[in-house]
């Protein structure tokens, strides 16, 4: 029995059906996006001729880490591993690339965790239903591509002070944009807005913080990505020691109870702002790592599962950020020994992806790391996200300089220390998990029951594992009824 499809609705599905038959719409299962070998091969003769941003049917099926942006179809799992003349630590850092999925963010795959199930099994009705997508950034833009190629009708939630990039990218796709007031911190005015949006039963909210289809994706598609990864590089004694992740909406960090299961020693770090320490100290405040929304424990989070924090400055990430993407910060890094082909792909990593690169330099110096370990993490966007931000720091503090840039390698990275990190011991797991009653018990209307459900990890396994299955099965039927693929 599934715990998040309650209902089948055979007269919406009708009509759903028709409409993806008339669009030309095939809906590819999660087994697909964790193995694109599955993908039929008519689907597969479509993609090179599509450009991967475009808002096409095909384009469900990119929603994968294996994009080949070369062939326009699938190779390996697309990842970067950071040079330690950068990272400063004897354990090897690598991240997977969340660019080269369509909208350049690994967030349209979340979004696809939660929108599809409820349309292949008629609960979201693309006739009537809106899809409201509450956001701090990339989630949102995630959703309004899924709705569009889906041809649905969808609303976006994000904050005012988010880039401008995703502002205008939303309005060009034809999302209607609902700007809150404040900053990636200020999730709780995302949620009154919800609320408010509530009162029109044709709004259908597809909230992150507690739609169990986000970490689910991650779950049982970027875990196994990143176990793909290590399998490939077929290392007699390598370990993989850790993986990383910005708690944000706590979808990604998921991965990390898959891999968990392959790799029991492994260590979970949740990454958040040392300007709004939620988890490391009851914390909160504003910050600009954009993305990672705080302030609050997403009820999609399973703490108990989570080893340590890690509270990056947000100030390192900006400073990083130009580093990495200033022509002067270029240069230095070629003098300091890192090779071309390495600085070029370092506008791979946007903001929070910055900051997960320097919380997994704080988890090796925690954690004494050496030559045969491996920390995992994600590069969520890239640095075209934040071409503004860029041109803001500009104005803000002025040219980039060489000087910027020698003292930008020597203290973000080659001297972030294991300061603002904590190794959690269980009663403090299960203090961080108590927060979350007083947002979903107190104010959005979780059940007291629940919450002392969540505990307990076989409710975690049963979503993560369980509901996969009985998706893919709903969207096999509901494709065959469309009968575009055989």
């Amino acid at each position: 029995m599934s715990k998040i499809i309650n209902t089948i609705y055979p007269e919406v599905l009708k009509r759903t059906v028709a409409r993806c038959r008339r669009h030309g719409i095939v809906i590819p299962t999660f087994a697909q996006l964790r193995n694109p070998g599955l993908i039929p091969e008519d689907v597969k003769a479509k993609l090179p001729g599509i450009g991967l941003w475009d808002v096409n049917p095909a384009n469900l099926f990119r929603i994968t880490w294996k994009n080949d942006v070369l062939t326009g179809l699938y190779g390996n799992v697309n990842y970067v591993e950071i040079p330690r003349e950068i990272s400063g630590v004897k354990a090897r850092i690598i991240g997977l690339v969340g660019k080269y999925f369509p909208t350049g963010a690994h967030k349209v795959g979340a979004a696809f965790g939660c929108l599809v199930p409820r349309l292949v099994s008629g609960e979201f009705d693309p006739d009537k239903h809106k899809a409201v997508w509450p956001s701090t950034g990339n989630y949102c833009r995630g959703g309004a591509f899924d709705c569009a190629v889906l041809h649905c009708t969808s609303i976006a939630i994000l904050p005012e002070q988010m880039s401008q990039e995703r502002f205008d990218w939303l309005r060009a796709i034809g999302a209607e944009v609902i700007a809150t007031p404040g900053c990636e911190s200020n999730v709780k005015e995302i949620y009154d807005k919800c609320w408010e949006l509530k009162n029109d039963p044709l709004n259908v909210i597809f909230n992150q913080f507690e739609e169990f289809g986000n970490p689910i994706f991650h779950y049982n598609v970027t875990g196994p990505a990143v176990e793909e990864v290590f399998q490939d590089l077929d290392l007699k004694n390598g370990r993989v020691a850790a993986y990383v992740s910005a708690t944000g909406s706590a979808g990604t960090i998921a991965a990390g109870d898959y891999l968990k299961k392959q790799y029991p020693s492994l260590k979970v770090v949740a990454t958040e702002a040392l300007q709004c320490p939620t988890l490391l100290m009851n914390g909160f405040g504003g910050h600009r790592i954009e993305g990672i929304g705080d302030k609050h424990v997403p009820w999609v989070h399973n703490v108990r599962s989570t080893d340590a924090v890690a509270a990056i400055d947000d100030e390192d990430c900006m400073r990083v950020l130009r580093l990495f993407n200033e022509p002067e910060g270029r240069r230095v890094l070629l003098e300091a020994g890192v090779s071309q082909s390495a600085v070029d792909q370092l506008p791979l990593l946007g903001i929070s992806g910055i900051c997960n690169l320097l919380a997994g330099i704080k988890t090796a110096k925690y954690f004494e790391y050496d030559e045969n370990d491996i920390i995992f993490t994600v590069f969520t966007d890239s640095a075209e996200m934040y071409r503004s931000r860029v041109e803001e720091l500009v104005q803000e503090k002025g040219v980039y300089t060489s000087n910027d840039a020698v003292g930008d390698l020597a203290g973000p990275l080659a001297h972030q220390r294991a300061d603002y990190f904590k190794e959690l011991t269980y009663p403090e797991r299960k203090a961080i998990h108590n927060l979350k009653y007083y947002t979903w018990v107190e104010q959005q209307g979780k059940t007291y029951e629940e919450i002392l459900e969540q505990w307990e990890p076989e409710y975690w396994r049963s979503l993560f594992e369980d509901e996969v299955p009985y998706f893919d099965q709903l969207i096999d039927e509901f494709n065959g009824e469309v009968g575009l693929v055989a």
